[in-house]
């Protein structure tokens, strides 16, 4: 496994360019929602996850390294993370997101010590 966060692993099968808005995202027990928003930057590659129902009216940050798999026929993205890892990860902030590069660190520093191997 890769030690960047933030970009997709090798084995992943996510092609750059790929439009995944709209895939269902699902964690190591189940649904956590579907994504909204995705970005391929190097070293700053991520999803934004829309919860739904699940954690009502929440959106999740995804660094792109805890991408475990892309499925294009299936619409479905496999992460190596637990709903509760993810129920319980920092507070998504669209503002902090994209003016803070501390946000980032944040976010990656919490991810990186949750990825399972």
């Amino acid at each position: 496994m890769s030690d960047n966060i933030w970009g997709y692993q090798p084995t992943a099968g996510h092609t750059a360019g790929a439009d995944l808005i709209g895939f269902k995202v699902e964690a190591a027990d189940g649904s956590i929602g579907k994504v909204d928003k995705h970005s391929d930057e190097v070293d700053s590659s991520y999803l934004v996850v829309d919860t739904g129902v699940w954690i009502f009216g929440k959106h999740v940050l995804l660094p792109a390294g805890t991408v475990r798999s892309v499925d294009p026929d299936e619409r479905k993205i496999f992460v190596d993370l637990t709903k509760d890892q993810i129920k319980n990860s920092p507070e998504f902030d669209k503002e902090k997101h994209t003016d803070d590069p501390g946000y980032h660190e944040q976010i990656g520093g919490y991810y990186h010590g949750h990825r399972r191997v």
